[in-house]
């Protein structure tokens, strides 16, 4: 076999590995992403269970960038302080360690079993938790297989001339292998993928011990640059922990090579075999990358506040921000087709406002404050003044001619935006109306009741996100879903309500102090449910799918 096929195997064998890693974080994301959030956000106030929630969250998701990006957003709100945050990312960056070492095992069988029952849930019934349930067996399925993949591709290599001479090379050069570990893991956005293809190949004998051992470090270096890039252009409260992350983990793993390459060490203690010794040094130097963070973390915190500080250029008297445009162009209102798709353009703006709005009520119910209050309703400000601009527009497009197809998508803008409106009025006027009674009472709900909620609002957060794709895809199937969700949640809401009304007849005290607040809140969230899904009638009403307001079996 030529070297060229041998590295296109390599190469397919590698990209699966990426793709099956993402598919995993993608269905545990979908699944349980607010649950996790939110579960992240409430043990993070201890820094011991913050390291803890971050080794756990990294596991969920296999990816230690994604709660190191999730927590600097948690300490750019104010919702946790940096130094938990800190923490947490170091908990973080073992969890991802913890998950390299899992997948060393022989988990062969894993692959069929995992395929199988993975798909038979994806296509077999159409319920979301389900469905990402099965996403992430098929993922994890696809992952092994990745891994088995790459020894094979990779056993060529044996006979190749070339390759000793390049480990020779590198094993000369610890310096280039350090950086070139790096970029292959800035390349992949993930360590776990990274370590885990050094592992396979050092199980066929092409990376020695000590080799291995640069190259852990370099892996380290490469995954801690990854989150400052992607928040270069975020607010500086998001910036620090990421920052913080790159000066505990990056410089470590410096100062680390500098003391491997002094010392030169023994490394027969990590292992019996080259890979054991790399999976092993890779968590050994988070251990100890986390027992220095403990006492350096406040430090390293201020430090990086400075460093943030640095590099933030203070803000214009106007600022941008602030300058939002409008794609309501009154020149297309005599080209109906160019003004509806500029009326879609801003009632997906709309849609991004609500969004946030969602997603921020429930942040309320945990911890608010007057500021975080105001910019809430500012934001329900925003889509009175839009969808009163959208309205308008659309009604000057009815006075041209307009065909069939286009007095119906016209109209079913209207119907959206209506709709819109009123799901803000209800965040505003009714949970806003719980989340200041809640904090002028200083209530708190009991640990069920708070998971019933968040996931219920997990729920309705998702079933918006369909709704929003439907408004601009039209896609029946995803219009179906939609429907099919809004049965569902009504299910589940029965289920809340008697498990919320078991606690009161146990005379659980805080279910007491919270009932009306917790039941009030299941019934906004249902209402605002059904006001989006509502916004798929359309879409099946135009193929015949729905009979009355129901949808019709198949």
């Amino acid at each position: 076999m030529s070297g060229s096929v041998v590295l296109l195997h390599l190469a397919g064998a590698v990209a699966l590995m990426l793709f099956a890693t993402r598919l995993v974080k993608t269905g545990v994301e979908r699944a349980y992403g607010d649950v996790l959030r939110h579960k992240l956000r409430a043990t993070m106030r201890n820094p011991f269970m913050a390291v803890l929630a971050g080794c756990g969250l990294a596991i969920a998701l296999q990816s230690s960038t994604a709660v190191t990006l999730l927590v600097g957003s948690f300490a750019g709100a104010g919702i946790v302080s940096g130094i938990s945050g800190q923490l947490a990312v170091r908990g973080a960056e073992i969890g991802s360690a913890l998950v390299v070492k899992l997948l060393t095992f022989d988990l062969s069988l894993l692959v069929p079993v995992c395929l199988v029952a993975g798909t038979v849930m994806f296509m077999a019934t159409e319920r979301r938790d389900w469905r990402q349930f099965g996403r992430i067996l098929v993922g994890i399925g696809l992952l092994v297989l990745s891994l088995e993949m790459i020894g094979q591709a990779s056993e060529p290599l044996r006979q190749s001339t070339l390759m000793p001479v390049v480990v020779d090379y590198f094993s000369s050069d610890p310096v280039t292998a350090y950086l070139l570990a790096a970029l292959v893991t800035w390349l992949f956005h993930s360590s776990i993928a990274a370590v885990l293809l050094m592992v396979t190949l050092a199980g066929r004998g092409f990376i020695p011990p000590e080799l291995g051992i640069v190259l852990v470090l370099g892996v380290n270096l490469g995954s801690s640059i990854i989150a400052p890039l992607l928040t270069r252009n975020a607010e500086p409260g998001v910036r620090v922990v990421p920052i913080g992350n790159l000066l505990m983990r990056g410089m470590g793993s410096l100062a680390m090579l500098i003391l491997f390459l002094w010392l030169k060490p023994s490394v027969a203690f990590l292992g019996a075999t080259v890979p054991d010794q790399i999976v092993n040094a890779h968590i050994l130097f988070n251990i100890l990358i986390l027992v220095a963070g403990l006492p350096l973390a406040g430090l390293v915190y201020r430090v990086s506040e400075k460093i943030v500080a640095l590099g933030t250029k203070p803000a214009p008297a106007e600022a941008l921000d602030v300058v939002e445009l409008s794609a309501l162009n009154d020149s297309a209102l005599d080209v109906p087709s160019q003004a509806l798709a500029n009326a879609t353009r801003e009632v997906v703006r709309v849609c991004e406002t609500v969004e946030i709005m969602l997603k921020r009520i429930i942040e309320l119910y945990e911890s608010a404050d007057a500021d975080k209050i105001k910019a809430l309703a500012a934001l329900d400000d925003r889509v009175d003044k839009k969808h009163a601009s959208i309205k308008l527009y659309l009604a000057k497009v009815t006075r041209n001619p307009l065909s069939e197809d286009e007095a119906l998508r016209c109209q079913e803008l209207i119907g959206a935006c209506v709709k819109l409106e009123q799901v803000g009025d209800i965040i505003v006027r009714n949970m806003l109306v719980h989340v200041r009674k809640k904090l002028e009472r200083g209530l708190e709900f009991t640990p069920e009741g708070w998971r019933e909620l968040s996931a219920f609002h997990a729920s309705v957060l998702a079933n918006a996100r369909l709704a929003f794709n439907v408004l601009v895809s039209r896609d029946p199937e995803t219009a179906r879903q939609l429907v099919l969700e809004k049965d569902r949640l009504r299910d589940r809401e029965k289920e809340t309500s008697a498990s919320h009304f078991v606690r009161l007849r146990d005379g659980t005290a805080k279910s007491v102090e919270t009932s009306s607040i917790h039941l009030d809140t299941i019934r906004d969230l249902k209402q605002i449910n059904s006001l989006l899904a509502s916004m798929a009638y359309p879409v099946l009403e135009e193929r015949g799918l729905l009979t009355g307001s129901r949808l019709k079996a198949g």
